[in-house]
């Protein structure tokens, strides 16, 4: 029971630049891939995590003799069973399992649920039947507290502190500023100013995938899980802290993904599996233990893109040059923090825009509720920052009677700039090339043309007199890579073989995650064109913490970027060991890029990130005045990624990035409310299908080098999201002359604010 060196198999033996079939399509395609659940052996228990079903209530009591007697169940797990009770990705604030006594050690309270699916035991039995009875029998008792439903909430005077042991006097525990300028003096200039609160909501992951998982303690009696992740030695890591063991005990294995978009960045039933695992092993039981999420517990179980209020004030000269900037950030972080100080951060930078701005005075916030957390979601805080950023470019444009291209001409970061943070930028910005191509690519200086007429019911007839047309423009730019002094590495090995003088074939270990994106394909590719190999000689092994070095998160826009540096370092480090003469010859490369700063606590001043990805999109749309229902019916994708290791998988990226982006904009409602999702089902939570896409899009791709980048390349996976929202939004008010501040916009939200 353990993880298969993978060999490709393609034909071509093409390299960086080129599109060769990807590692898994022939898996894939058959249904031969093996996904967690795929990998469950015959004999293995079955498990089951039993939520607190408690938005904010404390745990009084808890027996679960009733759920031990029930008939083929081996063990019920608790609180009791670990030896920290406690994890988090940046922040040690959530238990493993609410307890009635403080259990283990951690600095956490255990005893209060603060979130519906805070975990209260764990359920292994025979079947899945008696782990659901035995669920069931589990006695338990609750003191409800007074529930923090949301923002208002949270910061009422007499609101109730959900973690009092931060020391913090109020909800708002996280607070970013930006201190630029002089804000009078730039008021002062003003000729226009535009005002208004936006916002924004929720948004679930939807993979492919619902969460499943196994845990076992392998041969080599290390606690073994296999899972779907984003990160395998930060699960590692995670288990290792709630177990008590040293890393190397504990072994996190990444079979084939189905689809993670930052929803697998934070652990979910990775330390229950391996807390059973572990305990089970004591006792002489050495099957495996299996869970397998529902789509149900999948989406109240994980977290979510942050809902938050953000209101802002945007000032320009006649010339429509930026003059000041006054912002303030409420983003909802749920119960738990998971990464929702690190979201806050790149909202915190994205509410400037990707422009020049010479006076900011900007407050961010992260504010605990009772309400499904907020963590990780493609674009990372990037997407609410930019939505407002370009809301506000557009109303200043329309003050002004300037175009919007032409007005992010006059202000658009530029190779010399001085960003928000007032660091120059990294080198290699590109967004000018990058706004003019897409602005031609959509002739945005042309007539708009006639709306197609089209019927949102197929028992209506097409309507004609009452279609409006609209455009809009917007642009963003995106972290590539950890920010804010974040420790950030990747890590690569490659071992050349052959008995000539040159090398044969080359094993190649890395840990990144390919999550569906193809990353796999691409590291190999990578491999093949730094050690001059054909692909089909470059055998790799994947995302086993027992064999592949600390890759860092499939996150960030980071893994071509970073994976590519690690290879091209080990691929260097082998060929100086095989020039020694060694056989086979070892190269091992951990790749550190340049260092990032920290947020200044009063100015904000610092050095935010080390490299960028940026994008341009334009949007036609038409929207039917009686109905309230929108057709896009063309989006221009602009991006420049520096250089494309695979064709293909770029432009899969982008068509894929603008399907999550059209629906969070038009149709994707998560409804929360007292702390529970009210619609935990794909047949209410309403994700685009094929019918309800955009009708065309062009995805416009440039390779205009990242300095820094490894053969160029720089990120671009999250860069779809980043401004599609407010592109959409400008093109409705276009068309109608209405500015909307809020999404999805469903046809009875575009109704009642036309009304």
């Amino acid at each position: 029971m353990s993880a298969d060196a993978t060999t490709p198999p393609p034909v071509s033996t093409t390299s960086v630049g080129a599109t060769p079939l990807r590692l898994d399509a022939h898996d894939k395609v058959t249904g031969a891939a093996t996904y967690p659940a795929d990998r469950f052996p015959d004999d293995a228990l079955v498990g089951k995590v039993v939520f607190t079903d408690q938005p904010h209530a404390r745990l009084t009591r808890l027996d679960v003799r009733a759920a031990e007697a029930v008939p083929g169940v081996v063990a019920v797990f608790t609180g009791r069973d670990v030896p920290v009770n406690e994890y988090g990705l940046t922040m040690f604030d959530q238990p493993v399992f609410i307890a009635v006594e403080h259990t283990g050690r951690s600095t956490v309270p255990c005893d209060v649920s603060r979130w519906e699916a805070d975990h209260l035991a764990f359920v292994v039995a025979e079947t899945k039947e008696a782990a659901d009875a035995a669920a069931r029998a589990i006695d338990v008792e609750w003191e409800q507290l007074p529930i923090v439903g949301d923002i208002d909430d949270a910061l009422a005077d007499d609101a109730v502190l959900l973690h009092p042991e931060n020391g913090e006097s109020t909800n708002s525990y996280t607070n970013y500023k930006i201190r630029k300028g002089d804000m009078d003096a730039g008021w002062a200039r003003a000729a226009a100013v535009v005002e208004a609160t936006y916002e924004v909501p929720y948004q679930e992951h939807a993979y492919l995938q619902p969460e499943a998982g196994l845990a076992y303690v392998d041969d080599d009696g290390r606690v073994t899980v296999e899972v779907a992740g984003q990160w395998t030695h930060e699960d590692r890591e995670q288990i290792a802290h709630a177990l008590d063991l040293p890393d190397d005990r504990v072994r996190v294995i990444y079979p084939a993904i189905g689809g993670a978009f930052g929803g697998r960045e934070d652990t979910s039933i990775q330390i229950v599996l391996a807390v059973a695992a572990q305990q089970l092993h004591a006792r002489g039981e050495n099957r495996p233990v299996t869970v397998q999420w529902s789509r149900e517990e999948s989406i109240v179980g994980h977290h979510k893109r942050h809902r938050g209020r953000i209101h802002a004030k945007w000032g320009a000269d006649a010339d429509g040059k930026i003059v000041a900037i006054e912002s303030e950030a409420w983003l909802d972080a749920g119960a738990y923090n998971y990464t929702s100080n690190k979201v806050l951060g790149n909202c915190h930078l994205s509410q400037a825009g990707p422009y020049e701005v010479p006076n900011a005075h900007i407050d961010s916030h992260a504010v605990y509720t009772n309400a499904v957390p907020g963590g990780a979601f493609r674009g990372f805080g990037g997407p609410q920052g930019s939505f407002v950023s370009e809301m506000q470019m557009n109303r200043l444009a329309e003050a002004l009677g300037i175009d919007p291209v032409e007005i992010r001409r006059r202000n658009t970061l530029r190779d010399g700039s001085i960003g928000i943070t007032q660091a120059p930028l990294p080198p290699g910005v590109t967004l000018p090339e990058v706004l003019e191509a897409c602005a031609e690519a959509a002739q945005f200086d042309q007539p708009l043309p006639d709306a197609e007429p089209f019927s949102p019911f197929a028992s209506l007839a097409p309507a004609t007199d009452d279609l409006l047309r609209g455009r809009g423009f917007a642009c963003a730019y995106k972290n590539v890579g950890f920010s804010f002094g974040f420790p950030e590495r990747c890590e690569a090995e490659i071992i050349l073989h052959g008995d000539g003088d040159t090398p044969e074939w080359a094993e190649f270990f890395h840990a990144g995650a390919d999550v569906g994106q193809g990353a796999h394909t691409a590291f190999v590719q990578m491999a093949a064109e730094a050690t001059g190999l054909p692909i089909e000689s470059v055998k790799a092994t994947f995302s086993d913490t027992s064999t592949t070095g600390d890759s860092g998160s499939a996150s960030a826009s980071r893994l071509t970027f970073m994976a590519g540096n690690s290879i091209l370092g080990a691929a260097e480090e082998a060929e100086k060991a095989w020039r020694n003469g060694d056989r086979p010859a070892v190269g091992f490369f951990r790749y550190v890029p340049p260092p990032t700063e920290a947020l200044d606590p009063e100015t904000g001043i610092c050095q935010p990130n080390f490299s960028y990805g940026y994008v341009a999109q334009a949007v036609e749309l038409t929207v039917d005045r009686r109905t309230g229902h929108i057709v896009v019916d063309r989006v221009v994708s602009t991006h420049d990624v520096g250089k494309a290791i695979n064709p293909e998988l770029v432009i899969g990226q982008i068509d894929g990035g603008l399907a999550q982006a059209h629906g969070y904009t038009m149709s994707e409602r998560l409804r929360v409310a007292d702390g529970r999702v009210l619609n935990p089902r794909l047949s209410t939570y309403l994700i685009p299908g094929i019918g309800d896409m955009p009708t065309r899009i062009d995805a416009v791709v440039l390779e205009l080098a990242d300095p820094r980048g490894p053969w160029g390349a720089r990120g671009m996976a999250e860069m779809p999201m980043m401004a599609y929202a407010p592109a959409v939004l400008s093109a409705l008010h276009d068309a109608t002359g209405v500015w909307f501040d809020t999404f999805p916009l469903t046809p009875d939200v575009v109704l009642e604010r036309l009304a």
